[in-house]
């Protein structure tokens, strides 16, 4: 093993994790492997994670927070009226799902497996995809574009009605040639279900 000179950080370390995961993928790639890639001993990297299941949540995490990253400027872009926002944000997430399985397939795979055996990381990015439609949708209501008894509701059946666009159990479907019509179709459903009358 030889010695590395840069700084061992959390963030080398998850970098080399997710392309051991990339090489050897989620049943074989171990906590070893990870510190080979590195040129460090494994207890070095038990020092920042200390079990293998935190560094396999840490690495879901990283993954998942970069969609949740690119999400929040749309959700946040008060430039954007709010029906143009919860077109742009659907498309977006729908966008970088397929992006993810199509240009690293092998790691999508993995980060499927990982996110399976999430502890809290899955639920933590789903609750802030729903917060961020949530603000959405608020903004719409403020606005009077939208009607939503309550946002939070609605922008929770929102997610789940477009979940065929960004749950990855529907990736082989992702493929398909009328996708994109499909997509279109829900997504004018549903703002034609919490459009506001118009008088």
């Amino acid at each position: 093993m030889a010695p590395t000179t840069e700084t061992l950080t959390a963030e080398r370390i998850l970098e080399a994790t997710e392309e051991v995961l990339r090489r050897h993928g989620p049943a074989k790639a171990t906590v070893v492997d990870v510190a080979r890639a590195l040129g460090v001993s494994h207890g070095s990297v038990y020092r920042h994670f200390p079990t293998k299941a935190a560094l396999r949540e840490a690495v879901t995490k990283r993954w998942l927070d970069r969609t949740s990253r690119a999400l929040a400027g749309i959700a946040s872009d008060e430039d954007r009226d709010a029906e143009s926002r919860l077109r742009g944000w659907l498309a977006a997430l729908f966008e970088a799902k397929r992006r993810k399985a199509g240009d690293d397939p092998e790691l999508f795979a993995t980060y499927k497996v990982l996110a399976g055996e999430s502890g809290t990381a899955v639920g933590e990015h789903v609750t802030d995809l729903i917060g961020q439609l949530t603000r959405i949708v608020e903004a719409g209501v403020t606005a009077g574009a939208f009607t939503a008894a309550g946002p939070a509701d609605t922008a929770r059946a929102v997610f789940h009605a477009t979940g065929r666009f960004h749950d990855p159990g529907y990736t082989r479907e992702w493929e398909q040639p009328e996708i994109e019509a499909d997509f279109e179709a829900v997504v004018e459903l549903v703002l034609r279900g919490i459009r506001a009358e118009r008088r």
